[in-house]
């Protein structure tokens, strides 16, 4: 007779190497599966870093994830010995007046500055001028405002999910990469995936498919998530010099919302002055995941210059690498943290809209707990109302 596992976890990118970790943390059985080998490229978890940051502009719900991602990173780094976490601030400017939303947040900053003091977060908000004179790297206007703290930063989406892969093999899980999933079902005493490869079951299933998870879902639940486009920029900077000034220690993480331009994100520079500065901004082109082009065009590296030029002068126009990735969104940027409809051992984890990885640690260890039968979610000592990211039946189709 097959082996019957507690849980089998269906994608190992970020959101399932970090539930497959805290299930063997716990001492559950489990079984992986990824048809790919990640971390890999073809998903939404790769390209060096990754924002993190405690106040969140989405919403104050959002916190105890990232709180509790910071300290399973803390603890990953001593037991590895991986760079994981990497906390030399963030920052984010809004100009006077109109701004393009962040994650459909027209004004992200004054929301950020309210999640801050929901959760009593050391910050500071800024004016134009103070911009300047703490970041000259930055080219602000004197009517620009600015939420700044020391808390956030970035994390490293590789070294994240091989980490936590590793440990959870070293735990006794198990992990079929490379096997492709074509199908899974409810029975009775639980769940059964059937892969190319062959057939397993489980007590219950978690689906960390991320882009692939439209097409394991009935259509009118799947009609519900986008997946769109996104690229991935590193400029160099116009000479070792100015690369300088981009280093962690000088250059915090920075999400900007210009006045009446397109809004745009970026990170220190973690490599030498031949790898870059990573930047982007973020697309709502929804794509077939069989034909997504994975190039990056002239024309579009031409179009991120123009929207980068006029506030980071200290970068060039030569673009050294761009990565294409992909997010899967729902209305409000929500993640989807719940139970399948008519499926109750089928948990369907959806958590990206375009602002998951930072949350990934702690999304694994809530995902562990639903997966166990507990009864409340609790992270970092704190119950976490999970209705917030329930998946709703009679929610309208995505639209950018």
């Amino acid at each position: 007779m097959a082996k019957t596992y507690d849980v089998i976890v269906l994608g190992l990118g970020a959101m399932g190497a970090s539930a497959a970790y805290q299930l063997a943390l716990r001492g559950a059985s489990v079984l992986g599966l990824d048809q790919f080998t990640p971390p890999h490229e073809q998903g939404s978890t790769h390209g060096d870093t990754r924002i993190t940051r405690l106040a969140c502009g989405e919403g104050p719900q959002y916190t105890p994830f990232v709180q509790r991602s910071h300290q399973i990173w803390r603890s990953l780094e001593e037991e590895t010995g991986r760079p994981l976490l990497s906390q030399n601030g963030v920052v984010v400017i809004a100009g006077a007046g109109e701004v393009a939303p962040t994650h459909g947040v027209a004004k992200f900053l004054e929301a950020t500055v309210q999640s801050a003091k929901a959760w009593k977060l050391e910050h500071e908000v800024i004016d134009g001028e103070e911009i300047a004179r703490r970041f000259p790297f930055f080219k602000a206007a004197a009517d620009d405002q600015a939420y700044y703290d020391r808390l956030g930063g970035f994390v490293r989406p590789e070294n994240c999910v091989a980490a936590q892969l590793s440990r959870a093999r070293a735990r006794g899980a198990e992990l079929n990469l490379g096997e492709k999933v074509r199908s899974f079902r409810q029975e009775k005493n639980g769940v059964v995936v059937d892969t190319a490869l062959g057939t397993y079951r489980a007590a219950k299933l978690i689906v960390a498919a991320g882009p692939w998870l439209p097409g394991f879902l009935d259509p009118a639940l799947a009609r519900q998530f986008g997946v769109t486009r996104q690229v991935l920029y590193w400029f160099q900077a116009k000479n070792p010099a100015e690369h300088a000034r981009f280093a962690p220690e000088h250059c915090p993480v920075f999400i900007w919302q210009p006045s009446k331009a397109e809004a745009f994100y970026g990170f220190p520079a973690i490599g030498s002055f031949e790898e870059g500065v990573k930047i982007a901004t973020e697309g709502h082109d929804v794509v077939d995941l069989d034909k997504v082009d994975r190039k990056v065009s002239p024309r579009e590296i031409k179009a991120m210059v123009e929207i980068f030029r006029p506030f980071l002068p200290g970068l060039s126009d030569h673009c050294v690498k761009a990565k294409v990735c992909l997010y899967t969104e729902v209305n409000g940027a929500r993640f989807i943290l719940d139970r399948l409809p008519g499926g109750p051992n089928i948990i369907v984890a959806s958590p990206c809209s375009g602002h998951g990885f930072k949350h990934s640690g702690g999304i694994g260890d809530a995902l562990a707990q639903m997966a166990l039968g507990e009864k409340k979610v609790m992270l970092g000592g704190q119950a976490i109302d999970m209705t917030a990211f329930a998946l709703r039946a009679d929610d309208p189709s995505w639209r950018p």
